[in-house]
Order: structure tokens, then C-alpha cells, then sequence
């Protein structure tokens, strides 16, 4: 991931460095779904496919020393804050070479080296982490950033509530980013939540709000920059609001139901973050092909070198337990 100078106005390289960045993420996700469905992975896969604007411009905005906490849907956040495809995708296939060594799997990608302090398949249970974590950096007068991703199914747990609390009772420089997909895997969210802004959950708090539409990768960048000039600042924690949308079923295989008709086909017609930027862009032919040749060639040697990695040891399932 190539540092975007600390500044104002991003160029047009720079919008095409998010664009490539993007597109990895998404060609990432539509292997892994593929492989998934070719019986090559374990367990449940969640991907992001729709949301790669929210991971590039709020990493990209980040300094060195911010640390983020993901979720269940993991892959595009760790990608975007550094961590190179072939771990990433090593830890996919169980991996010893994986960025948990193997033993997290798509839900629990770790890199502490590139600040990614963990994914959590618990909803919500990654924002008092973030709020320790956050503490933490103030009472040793370090001007670093803590940045929890959650979705709007999050908002209604007691962590969500306790997290963003304690965050504003004690000024710790947190940023809360809300990716308001309007899902809670199933759930609409007229039907789980009787706000409509979710923003007004973090005002009851007194907590200073931003409000940014997540399929805009500049937007999104240009909001994380302020929310973090806020929090780095000693203002205190930010909340922010990114409007964002799931262009897939809540899992791989998911049939999806409960969407209403089309839902999904028209979004992806007028929703889709990839083409409006490489519209914006104004991408010739001749450098999407490019920018895919290199992206998919990525992606290609991610799962060979998956694929060629250490399979863990029976013994290996008693290290790292603590009871």
C-alpha cells in the first residue's frame, strides 16, 4: 500500500493508486468466493464487495502508528492497511504462512506489524478494544489513532454503547467508523434500529459526528482526515457515519431472500464504487486492462502461494491457548 502524502487535495495518481487498490480488493474477494466455492476453503467467508471505498480511503488516511480493528468481513481492511495478498490469503487456506499463522482464518486476520490489530467475528466486539487502545495512546502521549469498522447491526449492542461512553468520558483520540450497509446480515435496518440516522446513537454521547457517502474513495479520505485531525488533536473520538452498500448476500451462499427484487442488480448498476471512479477517472480502455493484467496476476500468486504453504501440525492446536 504506497503512502498518500499528508495533504488536502489528492491528484489524479493518487485517486488512481486507490482505484488499483480497489480493485484488488475486489478481484481478492470474487478468488476467494470462487475458491471457496471450489471446496478449497473452511468454514464461513464474508466478503466486502461493494465497500472497497470505505477500506482505501479511511486506510490511506491513516499515519504511521494508527491501529484499526476489523470485523467478520475482514479481507478488504487488512488488505488496504498493508498486509501483502499472499498472507492474507495464506491464512484463508489455514496456513502456517497465514497473517495468524493459521489459526484465524477469515474472521480473525492479525498484523500487528502493519497496525491491523485484529478481526473479530463477534459484532461489535472489537470497539472496547478500540477504546482501551485509544486510552492507551493518550496516557502515554503518543499521537496515535485508534479506528474500530463496525456495521449498523453493531449500534444495538450493549459493547457499541459502553464503548463509545467511555470513549467520550475520557477524550481518548478514537475514530468509530460506522459502514452503514443497511444489513444486519438479514435484517433490514428499519427493522432493527428506530433511527434512520445512526449518527444521533453517537450524538447522545456528545460525540463529535462526521457524515460521508462510502462509495466516494475521496470523500471517504478527505472525512477520515478530519476525523482523525479531531481525535490526534485531544478533541476527543469521532463517529463516522458512511453510508455505504452490500453488493453481495451476507456470506457465500447466501441466496439472499429477504432483498427485494433487483435490489442488488440495480445497485451495482448506480452503487458500485469501481465504476464511478474509474468513470471519474476517466480510465481509458487500454489502462483498466492494464491495471486488471496486474491486479489478477496478484491474486493468481496469492493462491499458488496459499496453496504451496505449511500446513499446520496437529500439536500446534495447544499453542497460543490461555485458560
Amino acid at each position: 500500500m504506497a503512502k498518500v502524502e499528508q495533504r488536502g487535495t489528492l491528484s489524479k495518481s493518487d485517486l488512481r493508486d486507490f482505484y488499483r487498490e480497489m480493485l484488488l480488493i475486489r478481484r481478492f474477494e470474487e478468488k476467494v468466493e470462487e475458491r471457496f466455492r471450489a471446496g478449497e476453503l473452511a468454514g464461513f467467508l464474508h466478503v466486502a464487495i461493494g465497500q472497497e471505498a470505505v477500506a482505501v480511503g479511511v486506510c490511506r488516511a491513516l499515519e504511521d502508528g494508527d491501529i484499526i480493528m476489523s470485523t467478520h468481513r475482514a479481507h478488504g481492511h487488512s488488505l488496504a492497511k498493508g498486509t501483502h495478498p499472499n498472507e492474507v490469503m495464506a491464512e484463508l487456506y489455514g496456513k502456517a504462512e497465514g497473517c495468524s499463522h493459521g489459526y484465524g482464518g477469515s474472521m480473525h486476520l492479525y498484523d500487528v506489524e502493519h497496525g491491523n490489530m485484529g478481526a473479530n467475528a463477534v459484532v461489535g466486539g472489537g470497539l472496547p478494544q478500540v477504546t482501551g487502545a485509544a486510552l492507551a495512546f493518550k496516557m502515554r502521549g503518543e499521537p496515535r489513532v485508534a479506528v474500530a469498522f463496525f456495521g449498523d447491526g453493531a449500534t444495538n449492542t450493549g459493547a457499541f454503547h459502553e464503548a463509545l461512553n467511555m470513549a467520550q468520558l475520557w477524550t481518548v483520540p478514537a475514530v468509530f467508523v460506522l459502514e452503514d450497509n443497511k444489513w444486519a446480515e438479514s435484517t433490514p435496518e428499519s427493522q432493527h434500529s428506530p433511527l434512520r440516522d445512526l449518527s444521533k446513537r453517537a450524538e447522545a454521547f456528545g460525540m463529535y459526528t462526521v457524515k460521508v457517502d462510502g462509495q466516494d474513495a475521496e470523500a471517504v479520505y478527505k472525512a477520515t482526515r478530519k476525523a482523525l485531525e479531531h481525535a490526534r488533536s485531544g478533541k476527543g473520538p469521532v463517529f463516522m457515519h458512511v453510508d455505504t452498500y452490500r453488493l453481495v448476500g451476507h456470506y457465500i451462499g447466501d441466496p439472499q431472500i429477504y432483498r427485494p427484487k433487483n435490489e442488488v442488480r440495480k445497485l451495482r448498476e448506480t452503487k458500485d464504487p469501481l465504476p464511478l471512479l474509474r468513470e471519474r477517472l476517466g480510465l481509458s480502455d487500454e489502462e483498466v486492462q492494464e491495471l486488471e493484467t496486474e491486479v489478477e496476476e496478484i491474486v493468481e500468486a496469492s493462491v499458488e502461494f496459499a496453496k504451496s504453504g505449511t500446513d499446520p501440525k496437529p500439536e500446534d492446536a495447544l499453542k497460543n491457548v490461555y485458560a
